[in-house]
Formats: structure tokens, C-alpha cells, sequence
């Protein structure tokens, strides 16, 4: 349905101090981190600790990524927004290409007080071999985790 992202977000509420796991995909889908490099501007920027918010694991899949982070000050629309926007700026850099990097809005899930952090965190970074990417999570070197 085009055009209803932003119904969506009607009513959406950030909490400060809330976790929550955020997935967006790059523009049309392309496999742009298929690029090692340009997705590891994209790493750079989640655990960039001035996005006041804290990074708990990430990974960056070919065409999209997976982010479980839990909110500071800001809320969870500008957090992020500013994630989107520093990395395109980096990957902008890197690649000399001014093509859209992210498709519009993303997908969020805030985490109950009874959901398992490590459970979420275990999901995430397992993303890679479930899309039969690698066998083992060793294999992909774009995810990251705060309990290694």
C-alpha cells in the first residue's frame, strides 16, 4: 500500500530509556552491503555513542539492517533519522554515488519488560544464517553485540 507509511506513525511514541528493535532497508532494495566497506559505515555510525542512544547489537544485511537500541534523549524517529543520515553522508563519501541510499520510514518493535534482551539479540545477529548468507554468524563480519 503506497503512501501509508506515515498513517502509520501516527500515534507512535517514543519512550526514553525504552528498547526497541528497528529494521529499515536501503532504497528499492538494493544489496548495497554487499560492499563490505559501505556497510561498515553503516557500523560505524550505530555504535556512534553521540546518536544519544546505546547500541546493543546491530547487523547489516545486503539490503537492509537489523538494530536493537535503546533510546536516550532523543526519540526514536530522530534517532533513527540521524542514523539514516550519517551514514548515507558516509556512504555518499566513500562511493562518489548521490543515489537514495534508504527507503523512507522504518519498522519498529518496542521490547516488553518480559521479552529476553539476549533472545532479541541472539534473533538478530542469527539474520545471516537464516537468509543462507554464511553458515555460521563467525562467517559475517557486520553485526556486533554489547555482551562480546
Amino acid at each position: 500500500m503506497k503512501g501509508n507509511s506515515s498513517a502509520l506513525r501516527k500515534g507512535r511514541y517514543s519512550e526514553s530509556g525504552r528498547i526497541y528493535l528497528v529494521t529499515f532497508v536501503t532504497h528499492l532494495r538494493r544489496p548495497i552491503f554487499n560492499d563490505f566497506w559501505l556497510g561498515r559505515e553503516v557500523a560505524k555510525v550505530l555504535c556512534n555513542e553521540s546518536m544519544n542512544s546505546d547500541t546493543l547489537t546491530f547487523v547489516v544485511m545486503p539490503d537492509h539492517v537489523h538494530w536493537l537500541v535503546q533510546i536516550n534523549q532523543r526519540s526514536l524517529s530522530q534517532t533513527v533519522q540521524s542514523a539514516k543520515s550519517l551514514s548515507t553522508r558516509a556512504i555518499t563519501r566513500i562511493s562518489g554515488c548521490s543515489n537514495s541510499v534508504w527507503q523512507r520510514g522504518f519498522h519498529d518493535h518496542a521490547l516488553r519488560k518480559d521479552e529476553d534482551i539476549l533472545s532479541v539479540a541472539r534473533y538478530v545477529v542469527m539474520n545471516p544464517v537464516r537468509a543462507g548468507i554464511v553458515k555460521s554468524v563467525k562467517e559475517y563480519p557486520l553485526w556486533d553485540a554489547i555482551w562480546l
